[in-house]
């Protein structure tokens, strides 16, 4: 309930961003709204999970949620540009944290056999929240105005820190905070027993980098009044499907349904590019929620099958980091491409299906060569 609140609170103000920085005269700088937002988020990643090793999972999951409560209150007095973009790097710092320590709670207190479900059910949650937050905070800004909106994130922000403060911990031997935690030494930084799986990650999400930039323009073009229209498209199908996704990674194997869900992500942005309809655009919404339904829950799990016990939270770390890098580099090229050319976006998901297939035959390859050394 905690990463369904949080992701509510992020993901709300995401359609209105766009347009909202265009009126303070940045809009032709559109790519970094994520691209900033997830490289702090990438940055954050090898403290919070040295912190959530060391100091715990529950104080780091507070963290992030209080760094996003603070940033909802601070959009509205935030006039330039140039501070606009520097409150989106700081607000970056809340999904550096939360969900770090959030999958490594989930892993500690569910059997291995069951870590598909547990983390597709926790992966759900999350989508629940990036389906209500997009609708909610689009309806808001329609109706009150957008200082309504960022004043609502915050209040969800507030909610899932009510609801982790109440949280057992789940850390065996924990420490006390200290500064030394903060020095990260550069073996701390990644974890490279589950580098494949951060490989996966960063190529398949460039895609959401692309989507995330450039469907809140496209949304409008098309007709499409509710900007979170297309996010509620994606994030219900993709909530629907990871009801037995998760199951289906813990009894067929995690590169299995990694390929399939690959695939269909791989055609979705295929279709997001080529469809010139709103009925279109909500089809490719749809087909790339069930992609990455399928496709997250057996990442995850797959991450934390290749990582040891003791390194959990640096072993989600070393996968979150990659999955900033897929969305902030999508982002930033998506939007440095597009430079506000409406006809440029076809092309762009086209290049971005491309991307997300290396993906695709990197796992066909990674499993054929790990079957001939086992």
């Amino acid at each position: 309930m905690s990463s369904l609140l949080f992701s509510a609170s992020f993901n709300m103000i995401i359609p209105e961003l766009p347009n909202h920085l265009s009126k303070m005269g940045g809009g032709e700088h559109k790519g970094l709204i994520i691209a900033l937002f997830t490289l702090t988020a990438g940055i954050s990643r090898p403290f919070s999970g040295k912190l959530t090793d060391r100091w715990g999972r529950v104080p780091v999951m507070a963290v992030g949620s209080v760094v996003c409560f603070v940033c909802g209150f601070l959009y509205p007095v935030i006039s330039s540009v140039a501070l606009f973009f520097l409150l989106r790097s700081v607000h970056g710092f809340s999904t550096g944290f939360k969900p770090t320590a959030t999958s490594a709670y989930v892993a500690d207190i569910i059997p291995q056999n069951r870590w598909g479900e547990a983390l597709g059910m926790h992966g759900l949650c999350f989508s629940i929240g990036g389906a209500i937050g997009p609708a909610v905070g689009s309806y808001i800004a329609q109706n009150y105005g957008i200082n309504p909106m960022f004043y609502s994130s915050s209040l969800f922000a507030m909610l899932s820190i009510v609801i982790v403060i109440n949280m057992r911990e789940t850390l065996q031997n924990k420490e006390r905070f200290s500064t030394s935690m903060l020095k990260i030494k550069r073996n701390e930084i990644l974890e490279w027993r589950v580098l494949p799986a951060a490989i996966v990650t960063l190529l398949s999400y460039s895609g959401y980098g692309v989507i995330l930039t450039l469907i809140p323009d496209w949304s409008e073009h098309l007709g499409i009044g509710n900007k979170g229209l297309f996010f509620t498209a994606y994030t219900l199908s993709s909530i629907l499907i990871r009801f037995v996704s998760g199951k289906v990674a813990d009894r067929y194997g995690r590169i299995h349904v990694m390929i399939v869900g690959l695939f269909i992500v791989a055609i979705a942005v295929l279709c997001i590019g080529i469809g010139d309809s709103i009925e279109g655009l909500i089809t490719g919404a749809i087909i790339y929620g069930i992609g990455t339904g399928i496709l997250s829950p057996a990442v995850n799990a797959w991450t934390i099958d290749l990582s040891l016990p003791q390194h959990r939270g640096k072993a989600m770390a070393t996968m979150y980091i990659a999955l900033e890098v897929g969305i902030g580099g999508g982002a930033l090229l998506a939007g440095y491409v597009y430079s506000d050319n409406l006809t440029r976006i076809p092309t762009i998901f086209l290049v971005n299906s491309l991307i997300i297939s290396i993906a695709f035959f990197y796992v066909i390859f990674w499993n054929q060569k790990n079957k001939r050394t086992t």
